[in-house]
């Protein structure tokens, strides 16, 4: 690890939804449900998934925090924030589908969140990795990064057929 510089990274939560991460999980979103796509990001995510047929998407900039709409959330959250979030979730006591890296499976905030609910947290693993869109001050910098990080759909009362789905 010598010489790795950690002041070169910048951490940030600018990482916007693909239409085809919501296209993956196509027929796991309710259509007949209204959806709060809960983090606006770039705003794109409420017509990406209305293309898909969903009933009706709320999807303005307001703070999830302090505003409760929709019977289910399906959304890509800021990653800085995901146990705030989770715990919030929760709180609100209704179905949802969030993208999240993989490896926030195995935190203690997840087991005791979720381990002893008569509802298991339930994991749609896409078939590869999803590549955001990296914006930095509101411009796309994707040109040629990749993503790095895994990342699944933890799904919390969406009654899927399985606890672990795998896309193909």
């Amino acid at each position: 690890m010598a010489g790795f510089q950690t002041k070169t990274f910048i951490k940030h939560d600018d990482y916007m939804t693909p239409s085809c991460a919501w296209e993956a999980i196509d027929e796991y979103i309710p259509k007949d449900k209204i959806i709060w796509e809960a983090f606006y990001g770039d705003g794109k995510s409420k017509e990406y998934i209305e293309k898909l047929g969903c009933k009706e998407v709320i999807h303005e900039r307001i703070d999830f925090f302090e505003n409760d709409y929709g019977e289910i959330i399906i959304s890509n959250p800021p990653f800085s924030l995901k146990k705030e979030i989770f715990t919030r979730l929760k709180e609100l006591n209704k179905p949802f589908i969030i993208i999240c890296p993989s490896s926030m499976i195995n935190t203690q905030y997840m087991r005791k969140l979720f381990s002893d609910s008569k509802d298991p947290i339930q994991i749609i693993i896409p078939r590869k990795r999803i590549q955001f869109i990296k914006m930095v001050n509101g411009v796309n910098i994707n040109e040629k990064s990749h993503c790095n990080f895994d990342c699944f759909y933890y799904c919390w009362k969406m009654n899927l057929e399985r606890d672990i789905i795998w896309l193909n």
